[in-house]
């Protein structure tokens, strides 16, 4: 129920910033509250996947895609994930997770989150991603037309060879 809470946030706040290039930089700050934490009273390794989907709301969000793609029926999917746990984010310890889109294909989207406690590396997690209406998925091309984004995807990392 609290990540419920943390959406309606996001949204809120996306209602007065302005629009962003989708290549640009989502920045959020959290804490671990107790709905978070597992038996070890620290951010719990679900919460983190959980987390990252807001990540990527926001980013949706910042470059208008998101209500675009809503008014046409579209819906976001997360197809795969990696992550990697480096050190530990406590209890009520407050965190940035930085997410941004690294590149994408002719059907995926793929996602860099990093998680940040006191600017230091806690987590990153690798995501694909796409949108699909009832039909399938939506091309690529169709989602960046729908932006008005028309450059071309940067390199893409090595992560992605690693999805299945």
């Amino acid at each position: 129920m609290l990540l419920f809470f943390r959406v309606a946030l996001i949204v809120l706040k996306s209602l007065f910033r302005r629009r962003r290039d989708m290549l640009a930089e989502s920045l959020l700050r959290l804490r671990v509250w107790p709905t978070d934490m597992d038996l070890n009273f620290h951010l719990n390794d679900g919460r983190y996947v959980s987390f990252t989907g807001l990540g990527r709301i926001d980013l949706m969000l910042g470059s208008g895609l998101l209500r675009r793609a809503i008014k046409r029926k579209w819906y976001p999917v997360a197809g795969a994930a990696m992550i990697r746990y480096r050190r530990e984010i406590g209890s009520f310890e407050r965190f940035a997770l930085r997410s941004r889109i690294v590149g994408w294909d002719e059907k995926w989207f793929y996602f860099e989150h990093r998680f940040e406690k006191g600017g230091d590396l806690a987590a990153i997690s690798y995501v694909r991603g796409l949108l699909r209406k009832r039909e399938g998925p939506v091309p690529t091309p169709d989602v960046l037309a729908l932006i008005g984004h028309l450059d071309p995807s940067p390199p893409l990392p090595d992560f992605v060879e690693r999805f299945p």
